[in-house]
């Protein structure tokens, strides 16, 4: 679909994102212990992300992992930068982080620099036994060594296009968009 310039598609429907999301969750359960095992999604794509891998791992047979919410938003490295007042969302972690297998989780992985911002604020908090990275989408175009341990899907996007994850529970439709940016 192309409109005035840009060039705009859809890289995952509803159906390919439910079937990555359990997919992903069956590779959890195969590489966690269940007992430790514990899923944080980065604000705001990651919380929702989070919660559908928990209900898919509920669906896998497995009970219900811990599951939190962390704001990396005080832990930017371009805070400083910033040309407004960052809005700033909840933590949400009441469980213990020392020894727990902590499954990271966010919408994209682009650049790496907020996957370092969620490691910051999870130090923070304890010591956990394994942090691991769960992404629906990684786009490439990494600027710090990260990469993630469980993916939906890979898509090789350049600096001028942007991928974006859209959340029923947010945005009314479930789709990953890729588009040129101007």
């Amino acid at each position: 679909m192309k409109r005035a310039g840009t060039q705009r598609e859809i890289l995952l429907n509803a159906d390919e994102i439910q079937a990555a999301v359990t997919r992903i969750a069956e590779e959890i359960v195969a590489r966690t212990q269940p007992d430790r095992l514990a899923l944080v999604g980065i604000q705001k794509g990651g919380v929702v992300l989070a919660g559908r891998l928990c209900e898919a791992i509920v669906r896998a047979g497995r009970s219900a992992p811990k599951l939190g919410s962390v704001d990396i938003t005080l832990y930017r490295d371009d805070l400083a930068q910033a040309t407004h007042f960052p809005e700033i969302k909840s933590t949400d972690i009441l469980f213990d982080v020392d020894g727990a297998e902590i499954v990271l989780v966010d919408d994209v992985l682009y650049t790496g620099r907020t996957i370092r911002a969620a490691l910051d604020a999870l130090m923070d908090l304890g010591r956990p036994r394994a942090v691991r990275l769960a992404v629906l989408m990684d786009r490439g175009g990494r600027e710090l060594p990260i990469a993630p341990d469980f993916v939906g899907r890979t898509v090789a996007a350049g600096p001028k296009q942007s991928v974006t994850v859209q959340f029923v529970e947010e945005d009314g439709v479930d789709q990953v968009i890729l588009e040129d940016l101007p």
